[in-house]
């Protein structure tokens, strides 16, 4: 007699995937290449799996932009292909890479093992917005592919695509027993709900798995955190890889007569939003640093939360030794800001140089004196001290090689409260994406941590420091009153109307309004800085300098 539990056991198909969470260097595609075949051969022999998945755009990084056109780097894909139709031996791989055709280039996805490039998936849906461009770059593939793995079949989708229905109705109705998506979806804060949120719509409305793969690392301003993830066709998470962290994750995945299952695995929870903001900058500015071949950075500390956050980052990011700060005060720095900015040196064990600007501040007022007499004192005099400051750090950093870090948040960026050549210098800006209220919500995450920035850093009323008794508060309105204009504005294109009817005074909004519309000059001189919010002021803002544009 046949035992039924036995044969159910026959038709049990099994299969363990890797999925490779992990970062791919834009426009290197020969060491992109060679990670993917190391890759896939420690996961063969370490997790036994039979099939690797690589994130969107694996041999040329994400996004690879107007490298793209270039006829080098399509030889460079090319031969990346062949090299590992060649070399990969006992395993299947999944990678993405731009498929030129004499059509026009795709977002394409391709299996290949066995000595050969098998079934190829082309993107579908070509975002076109926020930070994407890909329909400059890019066709739209209009085939649904599924892959046979062990007999299980695996529909496939690029990132974009798993935002349509149509693309897991399209690989299900091909036969797809679960979706594998592979991304190169960048953090914004609470982006991880969101994503998880629209797989357990895809995966319970269709009855099928979801397995999502996400690249991870910084790539100038965008960062990509990783958060890789499994489904069950409830919509049950049965597998969270952790945010911000590199690794190769197993997946056991289990075909029978009632489906195919994703056998549960570890859920890394969801990061707290303070947390998940502060290590997408450390791991922004860790990559900028690295990948640009720096040896280290120099901060200009001021003895503010600015400067005190940013330098917590760099550490954090490269390590005390690679952290290179300079103190410079002039007649109106206050004896706390010295003390506090002494302190954090000491505290986080960094290199730490007193350079007072006053002797080059007062040769700048003699030379200008012709100009300047019976004219009272104004801008100009304040800015001559923040480029006093610009001129000493960047003769340092190039002095030294070491990459200039500004300190200037998202709140300051809006309104033009900055110096052009002043404190604006410099070749990143790890908090230009950061309110001055996230500022101080970062601070304070990061002394949850162990206390590195002086308490009453936290507690002082912020000030520039350019002139006797100045505050911020003489210049803009409270930070609790921007901050929350200044998102409407920016990140919710509201208007002043809407505003308004948040409760603020229509007199402030216009002024704010106004400032953030007559600065764009100095945002389009900005150094480049790690995005966080669902709008940043970098590739996703493109708001005009010259506008006649009015809003009442």
């Amino acid at each position: 007699m046949n035992n039924p539990s036995n044969a159910k056991e026959s038709q049990t198909r099994q299969i363990t995937i890797a999925l490779a969470q992990i970062g791919m260097t834009v426009g290197d595609v020969p060491g992109n290449t060679r990670r993917v075949i190391e890759t896939a051969h420690r996961a063969r022999d370490q997790l036994h799996a039979q099939l690797v998945v690589f994130p969107e755009c694996t041999l040329t990084g994400y996004p690879p932009e107007d490298l793209l056109f270039h006829k080098q780097l399509r030889r460079q894909v090319a031969d990346g292909l062949d090299t590992l139709v060649a070399e990969l031996e006992g395993v299947q791989v999944l990678v993405g890479y731009p498929e030129y055709t004499g059509q026009g280039i795709y977002n394409s996805l391709t299996l290949i093992g066995g000595g050969k490039q098998s079934v190829n998936y082309r993107k579908k849906y070509l975002p076109n917005f926020a930070v994407f461009d890909e329909e400059r770059y890019f066709l739209a593939g209009d085939e649904a592919k599924t892959i046979d793995i062990g007999g299980i079949r695996l529909g496939l989708a690029l990132c974009e695509d798993i935002w349509h229905a149509g693309t897991v109705e399209a690989a299900r109705d091909i036969g797809a027993e679960a979706l594998i998506i592979t991304n190169g979806s960048p953090y914004e804060i609470r982006s991880q709900s969101r994503r998880r949120a629209l797989l357990a719509e895809r995966s319970s409305g269709s009855g099928m798995p979801m397995i999502y793969l996400n690249l991870i690392g910084g790539q100038d301003e965008l960062v990509f955190d990783g958060g890789s993830m499994a489904l069950d066709a409830m919509g049950k998470t049965v597998f969270q890889a952790p945010q911000f962290e590199e690794g190769v994750y197993p997946l056991e995945l289990r075909a029978g007569p009632d489906g195919v299952e994703v056998v549960p695995a570890e859920i890394c929870p969801d990061l707290e939003k303070t947390e998940s903001a502060y290590r997408a900058i450390v791991l922004g500015v860790r990559d900028y640093v690295i990948n640009h071949g720096f040896p280290g950075v120099v901060i200009g500390l001021s003895g503010g939360i600015d400067s005190a956050l940013t330098l917590a980052i760099a550490v954090d990011a490269l390590g005390a030794e690679q952290v290179q700060t300079v103190m410079m005060p002039s007649r109106f720095t206050a004896d706390i800001s010295t003390e506090d900015a002494a302190e954090q040196a000491r505290t986080m064990d960094v290199q730490y140089h007193v350079l007072p600007i006053e002797d080059i501040f007062s040769c700048i007022l003699d030379t200008l004196a012709p100009f300047f007499a019976d004219l009272p004192a104004d801008t100009a005099e304040e800015n001559i001290q923040a480029r006093s400051r610009g001129i000493i750090l960047m003769a340092i950093s190039n002095k030294t090689g070491k990459m200039l870090l500004t300190t200037g948040n998202k709140s300051e960026m809006a309104v033009g409260y900055a110096t052009l050549y002043g404190d604006m210098a410099g070749g990143f800006a790890p908090i230009k994406d950061c309110s001055k209220t996230l500022v101080y919500e970062l601070a304070r995450y990061r002394n949850s941590l162990g206390r590195v920035i002086p308490e009453r850093v936290l507690t002082r009323e912020p000030s520039a420091e350019l002139r006797a008794g100045q505050k911020d508060s003489d210049h803009l309105p409270p930070y609790d009153i921007l901050d929350p204009i200044l998102e409407a504005l920016v990140e919710e294109n509201l208007s002043v109307d809407e505003i308004c009817e948040r409760g603020f005074e229509r007199a402030t909004v216009g002024k704010v309004l106004a400032m953030v519309q007559r600065n764009e000059y100095k945002r389009r001189q900005a150094p480049p800085g790690v995005r966080i919010s669902s709008r940043a002021f970098g590739r996703d803002w493109r708001y005009p300098i010259t506008s006649g544009y009015k809003a009442s």
